[in-house]
């Protein structure tokens, strides 16, 4: 009873985690600080581009 017990819980566990592995993603990607301002810095420029063209 026991070692059946404890390989039922060691296969449920590994069960478990390959499940958790493929469900999707809630949380978004962390993106640097240092991106996020070249991010902006780029769209800033981008954005007044067109008005002085």
């Amino acid at each position: 009873m026991n070692r059946r017990k404890k390989i039922n819980q060691l296969l449920k566990a590994n069960a478990k985690k390959a499940s958790a592995k493929l469900a999707p993603k809630s949380k978004p990607q962390y993106i640097s600080k240092a991106d996020r301002a070249k991010l902006a810095s780029e769209t800033d420029q981008a954005a007044t581009a067109p008005a002085e063209a």
